[in-house]
């Protein structure tokens, strides 16, 4: 696809992290060839309610250009969320960045919750118990997979 704009002028290296249930992060870095005045400006929107919504609040640099966003109260559905970069300068039009990402699949979750061990002298067997991590998508706790690493000293 062609874009308009100054070539090498839009971001790169765009992601994003959902942690601790409701709360998103989305960093990127300036385009090579932006020029000294460009600003960025993002807005994303989820499928669910089809509103557009611009950053609430930007990750600046050390110049004061938004290389970032963090966003509170995201709820993760199931459906692809769309997010788009734009960004100006006075004196150059700047390419867009765009992605369509599934918001569950960036999602860092909280560890599981309510973890205890309870071991027989007796027999030297533990049992270990635990409820799935908190998120805002999953209903199912069979829906987890989950690893024990055991240490022996």
């Amino acid at each position: 696809p062609v874009f308009a704009g100054l070539n090498g002028s839009a971001i790169e290296n765009f992601s994003c992290v959902i942690y601790n249930v409701s709360l998103m992060n989305c960093t990127w870095q300036e385009g090579i060839n932006a020029p000294g005045d460009t600003q960025y400006f993002l807005y994303w929107q989820n499928p669910r309610d089809n509103e557009e919504m611009e950053c609430e609040l930007y990750i600046k640099d050390k110049n004061g250009r938004n290389t970032g966003c963090r966003f509170q109260n995201v709820r993760i559905e199931t459906e692809i969320a769309y997010f788009l970069v734009n960004g100006s300068s006075k004196d150059f039009l700047i390419q867009f960045y765009d992605e369509y990402i599934e918001l569950y699949k960036i999602e860092i979750l909280t560890p599981p919750l309510n973890v205890t061990v309870n071991c027989a002298r007796d027999t030297a067997s533990c049992i270990i118990t635990w409820q799935p991590p908190l998120t805002s998508h999953v209903k199912k706790g069979k829906c987890f997979q989950y690893e024990i690493s055991i240490q022996s000293k």
